[in-house]
């Protein structure tokens, strides 16, 4: 008779179909457990059981009256998803609890997993939205009271970027591995190109990315580039607005967005993925996102701002140019100093480390930790 296979929970309060760091947990541990998922959606491939989270039920209620009160336990039991996901998991068993995010710990470690929780922490959320004073004032607080009553009691941690590494470090005493946002390694090419360097840039539309930047530069660069960007419609009115900078040159174009399974292979027919994160908060300073690591896998270069993180791998992996700064005149003498020979350079440098970048490599991360969990005795 073949022995039971352990059994894992991965907990997000996010669509998980459409969650790449998640699918990636997915993916590499259905092989040896038998994987169930709580979120919003659909069922993701591969697992044993998936507990879908109403779309009415929200993970952001906080409660304002119990914050100004300090009552934050009260709080954070009271947060619909918090209360809807305890319910529906109450009685269930589970040797392993991956958590994604700092609200999922609570709830995770409640269930009492045999072999205990790995808490992947996808940003430092004590200072998530620190460049709002109120939020900073109110909210920070909270969060900093959850990651210190209940995320510090996992058995394990991850997170995204060795900036945030540190700030989890500094305040709360605990060390979390670093597992990177990288995305699956893709069967690509360099693609070859003789008309305009094609820049482009894929991502959430939001008012502090300053993506206005990014095109203005364009609309004002003597250089033969064009630009393409596919948003998703995270602020309609300031999408509306980037729209309407576009259209003063036909170089540029805003897109629809598209699947993430199919991004990487539309970006291949590109030359230069272009990202400027301004650091407005300090998740935006330590980001070392997603996005970078599709522009890897497409086989494109790269042309970003300083970002501590980002510009870390790009000088690291020779792939890309790090901008001076974050200003419409940095990125335009940015654009205008790209030469054709530099962009093959870049392409070939991220198509020579693509398969050592890619989020296979990153999920062994994940799979050390949880063999050490469960090679350790049970709690």
């Amino acid at each position: 008779m073949m022995p039971a296979r352990r059994t894992m929970l991965i907990l997000s309060f996010s669509p998980i179909a459409g969650d790449a760091r998640v699918l990636k947990q997915i993916a590499r541990f259905t092989h040896d457990f038998d994987v169930t998922t709580l979120g919003y959606g659909t069922a993701p491939d591969g697992v044993v059981e998936h507990i879908s989270m109403p779309a009415q039920v929200r993970y952001d209620d906080l409660d304002g009256r119990l914050i100004t009160l300090h009552l934050y336990r009260a709080a954070y039991w009271a947060i619909s998803a918090v209360r809807w996901a305890r319910a529906v998991l109450a009685g269930h068993e589970f040797d392993v609890i991956i958590a994604n995010d700092v609200e999922t710990v609570p709830v995770a470690l409640g269930l009492k997993p045999r072999y205990g929780v790995l808490a992947d922490l996808h940003e430092y959320s004590p200072r998530l939205h620190d460049d709002n004073a109120a939020w900073a004032r109110r909210i920070s607080p909270w969060f900093a009271w959850v990651v210190r009553r209940y995320v510090t009691r996992a058995r394990a941690w991850t997170t995204v970027s060795e900036g945030i590494i540190r700030e989890y470090e500094r305040n709360f005493g605990f060390q979390a591995a670093l597992v990177t946002n990288a995305a699956p390694y893709h069967e690509l090419v360099p693609t070859a190109n003789s008309g305009p360097i094609r820049l482009v840039h894929s991502g959430a539309c939001l008012r502090n990315r300053h993506l206005d930047v990014m095109i203005e530069a364009v609309l004002t660069a003597d250089a033969d580039v064009t630009l393409d960007l596919y948003l998703t419609p995270n602020d309609p009115p300031y999408l509306e607005e980037l729209r309407n900078q576009a259209e003063r040159s036909d170089r540029i174009v805003v897109h629809e967005p598209v699947p993430y399974a199919n991004l990487i292979p539309l970006l291949n027919q590109y030359d230069l993925g272009v990202h400027l994160l301004p650091p407005v908060n300090f998740n935006n300073t330590w980001a070392l996102p997603n996005k970078i690591f599709d522009f890897l896998q497409a086989r494109l270069g790269v042309l970003i701002g300083p970002s501590p993180e980002m510009a870390a791998y790009v000088t690291r992996y020779g792939f890309g140019t790090v901008i001076d700064g974050f200003t419409t005149e940095d990125a335009r003498a940015a654009i205008e100093g790209i030469t054709r020979e530099n962009v093959d350079s870049f392409k070939q440098q991220a198509h020579a480390h693509a398969y050592e970048l890619a989020g296979e490599r990153q999920a062994e991360v994940w799979e050390r930790i949880v063999v050490g969990m469960t090679t350790e005795a049970p709690r």
